[in-house]
Order: structure tokens, then sequence, then C-alpha cells
């Protein structure tokens, strides 16, 4: 029967009816958990456990035992981190960078491979023609010898011309190319996808500090070089010894490459911030040094795989094209068809390896800029809250762009500041 008071015999004053009563061991009390209270038998103490561990004390909840996905609070793997686009929204491994990398080119590929193959083109075309010319001077050599002996036949622009071309027209279509990625890559993360023209429109006005960042690193990297080379010619002026002179070229070389390593890796970012944060240059240099001071090796060892896996897709897809080059100019011995066929050949070669490589390196560049944010400034937090919006909507939105930048969004609460090194914590 009910007291009015909305409590029942079998609940105690005050605790709703619809609530299972408390259970206590208090002295008296009428409550008591099931096989306890009067005439129960006492509590036995927990099993011993297995291989010779000790219990844990009486009362306290035994420990969790190591799973495949590290001790879980409650039992359970973490779940998966969200992958709306083509990585997951959490700090990156090398082969999430690498894979989506890959996934960046599938993702789009006319507009990506279709880009990079113009670049490539450009730049293969005039180092082909060079190329085509000595192949075929070889080949010609074959019946007269004295082609060969007089090096005014080949001449210099056959030997380097093609080459310095090529290195100048890479210098402005490669540039441009990477700024281009990188932006399609900023909306990629996300699964969606931008046409050329888009692409270039949110990127021209950034030319200009693309092209500034080019012309830093390269004097960066000449200055060094021209003090080590002026250091060698005025020992072999002084008339320095083979020995003396070999022991410092050696030294002077293997610290050249040491600084360049570390030059190059400091500001391997630059790029990516000021396509996606739309910085000046000095800003974009300092930006990419603070992000890789926490994480300087690994981003260096990633750039060095980078760099030997492209060199070696480089090499297997243009290795054929140079066979049959080659076997076209020497069969021909230096005609004009030979040559022109020669010509193609390594240019086809040469393409085809280049548009693969191109946006494989912007986009692990790209990721590891990524990565460097999610772990130096919970930057992953940002991306999620936006990946859950753009999901309930069922589409992404082009101010997904502005994510990247800090001076909008801040990348967490409280965890940016102008160095990048805002959550040293999250920097494993």
């Amino acid at each position: 029967m009910s007291d009015g008071h909305g409590s029942t015999p079998d609940t105690p004053p005050g605790w709703a009816s619809n609530q299972p009563p408390p259970y206590g061991d208090a002295p008296g009390s009428p409550w008591t958990a099931p096989g306890s209270g009067p005439g129960a038998p006492p509590p036995q103490p927990p099993p011993q456990q297995p291989h010779g561990g000790q219990a844990p004390p009486y009362g306290q909840p035994p420990p969790h035992r190591p799973g495949p996905y590290g001790p879980p609070p409650h039992g359970f793997p973490p779940p998966p981190a969200m992958r709306p686009g083509i990585i997951p929204l959490r700090p990156l491994g090398i082969g999430d960078i690498l894979d989506g990398a890959i996934k960046l080119i599938r993702s789009n590929p006319k507009t990506i491979l279709g880009l990079s193959a113009i670049v490539a083109a450009l730049g293969a075309i005039p180092v082909a023609i060079g190329q085509a010319v000595m192949i075929g001077d070889l080949g010609a050599g074959l019946d007269d010898p004295s082609v060969l002996e007089d090096p005014q036949d080949i001449g210099f622009l056959a030997q380097y011309g093609g080459t310095l071309i090529s290195y100048a027209v890479q210098f402005v279509a490669v540039t441009l190319l990477t700024g281009v990625l990188t932006r399609i890559l900023g909306r990629a993360v996300f699964g969606g996808k931008m046409s050329v023209g888009e692409a270039w429109q949110l990127t021209r006005n950034r030319v200009p500090t693309l092209f500034g960042l080019v012309a830093i690193g390269m004097l960066v990297m000449l200055i060094p070089m021209v003090v080590v080379i002026a250091v060698i010619a005025g020992l072999g002026a002084a008339g320095a010894d083979f020995g003396a002179l070999f022991l410092v070229g050696a030294l002077a070389i293997l610290g050249f490459v040491a600084y360049a390593l570390f030059i190059t890796t400091r500001l391997a970012l630059a790029a990516s911030v000021a396509v996606l944060e739309r910085r000046g240059v000095i800003d974009s240099l300092r930006r990419s040094w603070n992000l890789v001071g926490g994480g300087f090796w690994r981003t260096l060892g990633i750039l060095l795989l980078t760099q030997l896996i492209t060199a070696l897709v480089a090499l297997v897809l243009s290795f054929p094209f140079t066979i049959m080059a080659f076997v076209v100019g020497m069969i021909g011995k230096g005609s004009t068809g030979s040559q022109i066929g020669t010509a193609i050949l390594i240019a086809v070669g040469g393409t085809v390896s280049a548009m693969i490589t191109y946006p494989f390196q912007a986009g692990v560049n790209g990721l590891l800029y990524a990565d460097r944010r999610m772990r130096a400034e919970a930057f992953d937090l940002v991306l999620q809250t936006a990946a859950i919006e753009q999901q309930r909507q069922g589409w992404v939105h082009a101010s997904a762009d502005d994510l990247w930048d800090p001076s909008i969004t801040p990348s967490g609460p409280g965890r940016y500041d102008q160095t990048g090194q805002g959550a040293p914590w999250r920097d494993s």
C-alpha cells in the first residue's frame, strides 16, 4: 500500500517507485544486497590469478589486460578515426601519408594528372631534344669516328642547353603546380573535389609568394656552395698538396650535405603554409621552421623515403622509353628522322614519370604539413568538427578552405600560438 508520498513498502521513503532500491550494508538497514544480511555466508576472497600472479585486494576491480589496442578504459578498442577524404582525421603515420598522396591522385585524376602532364612535358621536351642530338651523334660516330673527336660537333647547347632550359621551365611550372595541388589537397582531406579553374582562382594570388619561397631557398643553398668552392680554389691557388685539398673538400662536401638536409627539411612546409594559410614569404618560412622543429627527424626520414620512392618510380616508368630511344638513335645514326623519334620517346618517358612523381611529392609535403599541425596544435579536432558538420549537410562547402587559416579558425581550444608549439603533449 502507498503512504501517500509515492513510496511503497518495497522502497525506502524519498526513493522513486520506478527506480531500484539502493543496497547498503549499514547496520540495521532493511535494504541489503541479495545474498547479504543476517545469516548470509561471509564473503569469499576472489580466486587467485593464473600464472602465479597476485590477486588484487578484495573490493578493488581487477586490472585490465592489455589487448591489441593497448589497455582500453572500458574493455573496448578505440573507435576508428573519421575518414571523410584521403586521410584519417588524426595524427598520421608514414603509411597514412604515402597512402594519402596516392589517394590524392586517384580522387581527382583528370585535374591532377592533366596539370602534372602539362608541367612534366614542358620540363621534359628541352632535355629530350638535347639528349636526342647526343645519341644521334653517337650513332653517327659508328661510321665516322671523327664526329666524336671534335666536341664542337656536339656543341655546348646540345649537351647542357636542354638541361638549363628544363630547369628554368621547372622553376616556373613546378612552383605553380605545387601551389595548385596543395589547394586541391586542402579540399580532398574532407572528400571534396576541385576543378582546375577553381584551383587556379584560389591559388593565383599566392604565386608571387611561391616564387619568393623558391628564390630564397635557392639563395640559401647557393651561398654556402659558393663559399665551399671559393675555399677549395683558394687552397689550390696557395699551393696546398693534394691530400690537404682532398681532406678539406671531403669535409666541406659532407658539411654542405648536412646543411642542405637540415635547411630543406625545416623549410619543407613553407609552400603549404603560403597556400593554405595565406601567409607572406618570411612568415611562411618562419611558420614551417617552427612546425618542423618538434619532429625534425621524422620529417627528414619521410622526405628521404619519398625521394627514394619517386626516383625508383621514375626510373621504372622512363626506362623502357629510354632504351627504345637509344636503339632508334643508334640505328638512325644521326638522321633527322631518328633524332625526332628519339626526342619523342625520351620526352614521353620523362612526361609519364614526372606526371606521377610531381603530384605524389606535392601530396606528401601537404600531408606532412597537416600531420605536423595535428601533432603540434590538435588541428585534428578542428578537422573532425568540420567533417561532422559537412556530413550533416551532405556536402563539402568551399568555406572548408578557411579552416586551414589559423587567423580564422584556431587549432583547438587554447592550443594555438604563433610558434606552432601550442600542444607539445601531442607531439609524438
